[in-house]
């Protein structure tokens, strides 16, 4: 057998160990905007509504969802460098364009549309990251690469929002500097910043991350991505063919679980305005404390997780994660009488509707605070009255709203980084960078159909419909589960290489 040398295990360890700030990166490339993007477009293009939100936070997923398979092709044939510096240039450059949506005088909407699909395709780097530490990692040695990957995708999903907290400091009309047509404000300053750590992340690429490829079993050998570092190196036994069905069932799940965290990450910001009147720069503030605390939980879970399979195995604490998600939601739907207030500004010059019960307008006419002059300029809060279910679906309690956060804060760390591990080994030591490009396609899918979704079943039908849904969703990924647990093991027991 060849043994790995201790600069080789060195080595191999400072390379993932970049894959993990690129991770890190990625995700703050994401979140660090996610909670701003409602109120930044309200105000630089005021035709903008919430459904055409829902398309702004997809545009990021149909990039990624375009780039990932494409992005992972490219690692299985060359060094992983090339497509890891080409992405993040392309993220870095889009992070400039972002802050410069305010300066057309029309279609601004589409110039934020565009910056953010740009964004995302460069986070196609996500699959190569990826496919790079399963093929880094020795079997026993991958449950916790993979949790320390998700930890760092979730510790910039901390950092993305507290960064956003931060720059809701400047304001939102901050400081201009107008030789360069650029506005410093609590909308752009965050993408400057992720920008800034793109280059960063670009620097360390060229200067510590180098190829290393080991098996199941941990031992060295060589890949086409190699440098030629090392001589001592096996070749690949790549025997056996891929059990489909579950690289198939994965796929699904992973969908399934991408798209129900997409969903809560969109509607936090609307949900919360709607139902306790909040105005957009509350919002931004009170969603980026919850978020932020939710990240601080789901690190935690990571680093307790990586223990506890080794005593339950993946499946189970998959299955666990599933169920702590479906609780969670089903925790959300509205219950009780309580109406939420409605938007004044919308309905003043409006009479009332007579075949509205009048149960359900007295609290409404009842409050002193909304006989508002007509010249007031403050900005209008609560649900508004274009949203017909605002009259008629009880309000979601903020208690409701803080222990559903929990719970998914819980629920779906534990199934993100369990379904990546278990994925990584079906996959077994064939190369993964295509592979890894479809499950994370998957995942994009789902960040494309989730907001789009939740923005027009809210809309439209209202929180009791939407979160109903995707309760179903939840049940039926469960079935699923069931149904291929048994083939959801490590490629090399499949085999009879090594025993589970």
């Amino acid at each position: 057998e060849v043994v790995e040398t201790q600069e080789h295990y060195k080595s191999r360890w400072r390379s993932i160990w970049i894959m993990y700030l690129t991770m890190f990166l990625s995700s703050v490339g994401f979140s660090i905007v996610i909670m701003s993007v409602w109120p930044y477009l309200q105000k630089i293009d005021p035709t903008a509504d919430a459904s055409f939100l829902g398309w702004i936070i997809a545009s990021y997923s149909i990039g990624q969802m375009v780039a990932s398979p494409l992005f992972g092709l490219w690692s299985n044939y060359r060094p992983r460098r090339e497509p890891l510096v080409v992405s993040t240039a392309i993220s870095v450059a889009a992070n400039c364009l972002y802050a410069y949506v305010h300066v057309p005088h029309s279609h601004n909407k589409y110039y934020m549309l565009t910056a953010r699909a740009l964004v995302g395709f460069g986070a196609g780097n996500v699959a190569v990251v990826r496919s790079y530490i399963a093929g880094a990692t020795s079997l026993t040695e991958r449950t916790s690469a993979m949790a320390n990957t998700s930890a760092c995708q979730a510790v910039g999903f901390i950092l993305g929002p507290v960064f956003q907290t931060c720059f809701t400091l400047i304001g939102e009309e901050g400081v201009t500097w107008k030789f360069l047509c650029l506005q410093l404000n609590m909308y752009t300053t965050p993408v400057l910043f992720g920008a800034l750590l793109g280059v960063i992340n670009i620097i360390l690429i060229f200067a510590i991350f180098r190829e290393h490829r080991v098996d199941d079993m941990g031992r060295q050998y060589r890949s086409i991505n190699s440098d030629g570092e090392g001589s001592d190196v096996l070749d690949q036994n790549t025997e056996g063919s891929i059990d489909h069905v579950a690289v198939v069932a994965l796929n699904i799940l992973f969908f399934v679980i991408l798209f129900v965290f997409a969903v809560f990450e969109t509607i936090a910001t609307p949900l919360t305005m709607d139902m306790y009147s909040w105005t957009r720069k509350e919002a931004v503030f009170y969603n980026g404390i919850i978020l932020s605390v939710i990240g601080i939980e789901s690190v935690i879970v990571f680093m307790v997780v990586k223990t506890l399979s080794k005593k339950t195995g993946e499946r189970a604490i998959l299955h666990a994660g599933l169920l702590i998600v479906l609780v969670g939601f089903f925790i959300l739907l509205p219950w009780g009488k309580k109406l939420p207030n409605i938007q004044w500004q919308e309905i003043k010059n409006t009479s009332i509707p007579r075949t509205a019960p009048s149960e359900m307008l007295a609290p409404f006419w009842s409050l002193p605070e909304l006989q508002v002059p007509s010249n007031h300029s403050a900005e209008p809060v609560g649900c508004p009255i274009t949203q017909s279910w605002c009259l008629n679906t009880p309000m979601i309690f903020l208690a409701q709203y803080l222990s559903s956060d929990v719970l998914i804060g819980l629920g779906y760390p534990v199934c993100n980084v369990m379904s990546y591990t278990l994925y990584s080994k079906v996959l077994g030591p064939k190369p993964q960078g295509v592979y890894m490009g479809w499950l994370t396609a998957s995942g994009s899918g789902a960040r494309i159909l989730g907001p789009v979704f939740v923005s027009q079943i809210y809309t439209h039908l209202g929180p009791r419909w939407a979160f109903s849904l995707i309760c179903g969703v939840v049940v039926v990924s469960l079935l699923l589960l069931e149904i291929v647990y048994k083939r959801l093991i490590a490629f090399s027991v499949r085999y009879g290489r090594m025993q589970e």
